[in-house]
């Protein structure tokens, strides 16, 4: 029988659990804040300033409500990643590797805890 492990023992798949719970509670605290960013109608008291300078402050905001609609939209997108790791943890096939079947570094999954490729799968796309 080989040393080589095939999947994470249920402590440190619980380990695991923990840190992406915390990711995912943190990253729907920031998507709120984006989207309050990016759905705030209010014209932040610029009604009386000169029509030239009103034009230039409206096409900063759409900008930045734009800005905002991407951040949020990669903010879901992470989200979405992180249940998936959740999914994983539950099928007890989090942190293999899906091109070499290999378990991901621990320290990989830590940081980033929604991987689903080794370092040496990721370098060889």
């Amino acid at each position: 029988m080989s040393d080589v492990k095939v999947k994470y023992s249920e402590e440190d798949l619980k380990e695991f659990k923990e840190i992406i719970q915390k990711k995912i509670a943190r990253a729907n605290e920031d998507l709120a804040l984006l989207e309050a960013a990016y759905k705030n109608d209010s014209d932040n008291g610029t009604n009386d300033t000169s029509s030239s300078f009103k034009s230039f402050d409206e096409g900063s905001e759409v900008m930045n409500k734009e800005a905002n609609v991407q951040l949020a939209i990669r903010q879901e997108k992470f989200i979405r990643d992180l249940k998936n790791a959740l999914l994983r943890i539950e099928n007890k096939t989090y942190g293999v590797c899906r091109v070499t079947g290999k378990l991901i570094q621990k320290e990989r999954l830590k940081l980033v805890p929604h991987a689903t490729l080794s370092i040496e799968a990721k370098r060889a796309q």
